[in-house]
């Protein structure tokens, strides 16, 4: 295998994203969901700040390197396989996670930020399925 190839980059993307989704959805959200009312705003914003150019370094080289694994490998099936589960992953983030992160960083009451953390939760969830999707197809690539 090449690293000339998208194969490697893909794998190690891909895996990287899933690290980082299960680290979000198993760690980071469980305990911003512990912040009390009065600490909420300074910690949603650190948050933000920290988490952003995390999501930089992630997200455009994986979207890159699955438009050039499908462009080098229209016909591998495992291709499509990894890039469904990075959509999935993304647009889930564009249409849910960060629209609620806008409402969660406006200071919603108690009652509201409950349930706006509970969809942000349920749209992690999501979008850790959409990042196993996405290794399993990059897997199956080095087969």
């Amino acid at each position: 295998m090449s690293l000339l190839e998208p194969t490697p980059w893909l794998v190690l993307l891909a895996g990287a994203h899933l690290g980082f989704q299960l680290t979000v959805d198993r760690v980071v959200y469980p305990a911003l969901a512990e912040v009390g009312q009065e600490r909420w705003a300074g910690a949603h914003a650190a948050h933000s700040r920290r988490i952003t150019p995390v999501v930089a370094v992630i997200y455009p080289p994986l979207v890159l390197v699955v438009a050039w694994q499908l462009v080098a490998h229209p016909a591998v099936a495992a291709g499509w396989l990894t890039a469904a589960g990075t959509l999935v992953a993304v647009v889930t983030t564009a249409l849910v996670a960060a629209p609620t992160h806008g409402r969660l960083g406006r200071g919603p009451d108690e009652q509201e930020r409950a349930r706006l953390l509970r969809r942000l939760a349920r749209a992690d969830h999501v979008r850790t399925a959409g990042g196993l999707v996405a290794v399993a197809g990059a897997v199956l690539l080095l087969a």
